[in-house]
């Protein structure tokens, strides 16, 4: 009884603190990153949404003013593909040693949310992790019991036998066995029907996305290449099962041929997109499929070169993609393919996701007002979240962030975030949450 009281007391708070209303005043404010910027502005907040802009600094009655008057208030960043339950820099194995448990993870994916809202994201897309653990995460924060962004998963991503989900991949025969009676390979699948009943596992389960590994990757032990994995016949069963359950399909994707077989089957988003051809950015401009190039990963898994904390295999693939580093992204941008900001964290820290747009500009060749498009509003548009997040009007949820600097010319000033209200919970931006 007495735990039911405390959770009640818990949501009631959480429920107080969105009812405020805030005045957030802001020397520059950028409500849409595809219009001209604002002047001098107050942006008032009331129940966790945008109520209006009122020009100039204001402070109505019973407001609480946050003073960003020095700043640039924009819209929340969206990453849509991260790993919250991950911590960058640890080796591949680590996943077998016995403190990496589901329980654990959910430790993990709790810390790494609140270092992605301190760094300007105020909605991210978990790409791959273990399923109960990322909905925790995701239903936890969501409840208001600890600060983060507003969180998507796709709970384990679905891995052909020896791809680059399959958990026994590189292993030895005797481990491998032992990985796969324990059922640690769920969402490893074979053939069309099997592939379509895990994607119905996982939305009972209750994901927001499915996750496919369409081609080797880079990380993983195996030695099988970065080409395409799952068959033509598997991809397309799994988008249309996912598609027909009301669900996205995420591919992970680096070589050309798998990139392209990948769209022809019908998938939202391509992952990576290393070394996409002319034919692959046609067809993703026909189809509509976005692009996320991920350019924070390449310099994660360059740190990790040479240390011993990846597998031989690895260190082969990852050489491979270092020279085409950004290529695939400015192939696609110059084609008008779809883009969405994405880091792939925790390659490379969650703390460095922000990173990502000055890459965009620096490797990618996109301008700094597209790749702040990008970064605000291509991921929820992506992910069917446009009439909530990704500009800053009368409605739509408060998800905004205050950066030194103005990233319309500069992309790294979101680098430096003073201030962050996702869903319109304030962000603690130093301390314990």
């Amino acid at each position: 009884m007495l735990n039911t009281v405390v959770a009640v007391a818990a949501l009631l708070a959480s429920a107080a603190a969105t009812a405020q209303t805030y005045a957030i005043q802001a020397g520059r404010l950028i409500v849409d990153a595809a219009q001209p910027e604002r002047g001098a502005s107050t942006v008032i907040v009331e129940n966790g949404r945008i109520a209006r802009i009122e020009s100039g600094f204001v402070a109505p009655e019973g407001a609480t003013v946050v003073d960003q008057r020095n700043r640039t208030v924009m819209p929340g960043m969206t990453d849509v593909h991260v790993h919250l339950t991950q911590t960058a820099g640890t080796p591949w194995y680590m996943g077998f040693t016995e403190k990496y448990s589901d329980p654990y993870a959910t430790t993990l994916g709790l810390t790494h949310a609140l270092e992605m809202a301190r760094g300007g994201f105020t909605t991210v897309r978990d790409l791959g992790g273990p399923t109960s653990a990322v909905i925790a995460v995701r239903d936890a924060v969501s409840e208001g019991r600890f600060a983060g962004p507003r969180i998507k998963v796709s709970g384990a991503p679905l891995s052909m036998i020896g791809g680059h989900a399959d958990a026994a991949t590189g292993l030895p025969p005797e481990l491998a066995a032992a990985v796969n009676e324990a059922h640690l390979n769920s969402s490893v699948c074979t053939g069309a029907d099997e592939c379509r009943k895990v994607v119905h596992e996982l939305a009972a389960a209750g994901v927001d996305v499915i996750k496919i590994m369409a081609t080797g990757g880079v990380l993983d032990p195996g030695s099988r290449g970065l080409e395409q994995h799952f068959t033509d016949e598997e991809m397309k069963a799994i988008c249309d099962t996912a598609h027909f359950l009301g669900l996205k399909v995420a591919a992970h994707a680096h070589g050309a041929g798998g990139i392209d077989a990948a769209v022809r089957a019908g998938v939202d988003s391509i992952e990576h997109g290393t070394f996409v051809d002319d034919q692959g950015v046609k067809d993703m401009k026909a189809r509509g499929t976005y692009y996320v190039a991920t350019l924070m990963a390449f310099s994660g898994v360059k740190g990790l070169l040479g240390t011993g904390k990846l597998a031989p295999a690895s260190e082969a693939k990852a050489a491979q993609t270092f020279a085409v580093w950004g290529k695939g992204l400015n192939l696609a941008y110059r084609n008008g393919v779809k883009i969405a900001l994405g880091t792939d964290s925790a390659v490379a820290p969650h703390k460095d996701a922000n990173k990502e747009l000055e890459l965009m500009v620096t490797k990618g060749g996109m301008t700094p007002r597209d790749a702040l498009i990008a970064a605000t509003k291509g991921g929820p548009a992506l992910m069917g979240l446009s009439a909530e997040t990704g500009t800053i009007e009368p409605g739509k949820s408060a998800d905004l962030i205050a950066v030194e600097g103005d990233p319309l010319v500069d992309p790294a000033a979101v680098q430096h975030v003073d201030y962050v209200m996702a869903q319109g919970r304030e962000i603690p931006m130093k301390g314990a949450q």
